[in-house]
């Protein structure tokens, strides 16, 4: 499993309006400056955004996007899920994947279902609230 680019930033667009919290929308322009993402391929990210209903966005003057729910009830997991392809770590597991004719004898299978469980739950555990709380001062403590 690699994240790609569209994941990566899907997660900073949605942290970075996490972070500017306002009652207003967010220009699409602003975004792209703050994060250093090409307005073009920012568009493409948040189109998928807001057809999951993750954003809201109007268009022209005074338009832009936001979020539509509390930070605490958008997880990292959530977010990959809608722009990669897939977070398994093998092919077999994978949403669509065809039966495999060795699943009953593979010796391996338990392996990679363990490793998928983990990946989903970490991913399912991190919020964006925890992804902007992360970087306050004096939060930053090691035990």
């Amino acid at each position: 499993m690699l994240i790609s680019t569209k994941g990566r930033y899907a997660l900073r667009v949605m942290a970075d309006l996490a972070e500017h919290p306002t009652e207003s929308y967010v220009p699409l322009k602003e975004i792209a400056q703050r994060q250093e993402i090409s307005e073009k391929y920012l568009e493409a990210i948040i189109k998928i955004l807001v057809k999951a209903r993750l954003l809201t966005g109007i268009r022209g003057k005074g338009g832009g996007y936001k979020l539509t729910r509390p930070l605490e009830q958008y997880t990292v997991g959530e977010i990959l899920r809608l722009t990669e392809e897939s977070l398994a770590p093998v092919t077999c597991l994978e949403e669509d994947a065809a039966a495999c004719s060795r699943a009953a004898e593979c010796r391996t299978l338990p392996v990679w279902k363990g490793l998928d469980r983990v990946i989903n739950e970490y991913l399912d555990g991190i919020t964006i609230a925890d992804l902007i709380r992360r970087g306050e001062a004096g939060n930053d403590y090691v035990i």
